[in-house]
């Protein structure tokens, strides 16, 4: 009797295990691993070639067209206010009195310093009434002249229109119709000459300055239409249109627009708001926003192929209106683009098209 060794049967199981494996590999085809993935459900769109709205969208705060500074132009204590801040007053309107007794009193004495005037005037043309009567009107001229110095009348006159001046002085009129701002004054109170009084500011006309992008301002011009919506009503669309454009590049890249408003109801200088310059492309191969992935920083499209599968494909895209983006290269006109589940998709996976 022959004794077996067990290690033996060892070897020759693992031998036979292995050809079973190799027998059963060779057996099954490689395609069929993707054909048991299940396709996932895409939804696309097409790549199409047509005009192409880019959208410049800026904030920044809302200013009075005109806005102008009410200034005291004289000395005095403040004795009367007729405004209160938020008050619409029109060009011209008195908006403020200081004491006037001092004017008053200045004006009542030019007033009697040329009633004496125009009496010694009298006189002196009696004693040149000779002069006055000669046929020269050279010679009638110049004696005229130096009566109406010599009595006193010309410098009277002047000084009358001095003391009127500085009684309208008294007064702060405003310079420009619109709303009282930032009064600095209360009654009473010792107001020096040249003295900020109050603001003025024009609220029936607004404007709206934002800071745009350097590399943006090729695509705007004068007069061009924009959306403007003020950030406390941000469902309330106005009309705007740019009105200029600095020339002048701040040191962060930004160039200032600005832009004015045809309505100003409910909207106060200082608001923020948000505008949004649509500057129109033409014939630009346009995408969904949502076709377009990241993968490594590069962007992504994935197109279908045969009906069903993603084909993966590097882009280089160009502008974006929040809604759809522009493709320089990468895909050609009238491809089919996966615009939904395609953040996890892998190249020549399955995909199942959703109907519209």
């Amino acid at each position: 009797m022959r004794i077996f060794n067990p290690f033996v049967f060892l070897i020759l199981g693992a031998l036979l295990s292995c050809s079973e494996a190799k027998e059963d590999s060779r057996e099954i085809p490689s395609g069929s691993f993707r054909n048991e993935v299940a396709a996932t459900e895409v939804r696309t769109a097409t790549a199409e070639r047509k005009s192409f709205d880019y959208l410049i969208n800026a904030t920044g705060k809302l200013e009075a067209l005109s806005e102008v500074k009410a200034i005291v132009e004289q000395e005095g204590y403040l004795e009367k206010l007729h405004i209160h801040e938020g008050k619409f007053v029109q060009k011209g309107q008195v908006i403020a009195t200081l004491d006037r007794r001092e004017a008053v009193f200045a004006l009542e004495k030019a007033r009697i310093n040329l009633i004496k005037a125009r009496s010694e005037l009298e006189v002196l043309k009696a004693q040149f009434q000779l002069a006055l009567e000669s046929k020269d009107p050279k010679v009638v001229h110049t004696v005229q002249e130096r009566i109406r110095v010599n009595s006193g009348l010309s410098l009277a006159e002047i000084e009358l229109k001095e003391a009127e001046l500085k009684l309208a002085r008294c007064e702060v009129r405003a310079s420009i119709s619109g709303r009282i701002a930032n009064i600095k004054f209360k009654e009473g109170s010792l107001v020096t000459k040249n003295a900020e009084f109050a603001e003025i500011l024009s609220t029936d006309q607004l404007l709206l300055r934002v800071k745009v992008l350097e590399s943006d301002i090729p695509l705007i011009s004068s007069s061009q239409k924009a959306e403007v919506y003020p950030i406390s009503d941000p469902q309330n669309e106005l009309e705007g249109r740019i009105t200029t454009i600095n020339p002048k590049v701040d040191e962060n890249g930004l160039v200032q627009v600005s832009l004015s408003l045809t309505s100003s109801k409910n909207l106060l200088p200082g608001m923020n708001a948000r505008a949004i310059i649509r500057a129109p492309q033409s014939n630009s191969l346009v995408v969904p926003k949502d076709a377009v992935v990241f993968r490594s920083g590069r962007a992504v499209i994935f197109t279908v192929e045969n009906n069903k599968e993603a084909k993966w494909n590097y882009v280089e895209v160009g502008k974006d209106n929040g809604r759809e983006i522009e493709v320089l290269e990468g895909i050609p006109e009238n491809s089919t683009v996966i615009i939904s589940n395609n953040l996890q998709l892998a190249h020549q996976a399955p995909v199942k098209i959703l109907k519209p």
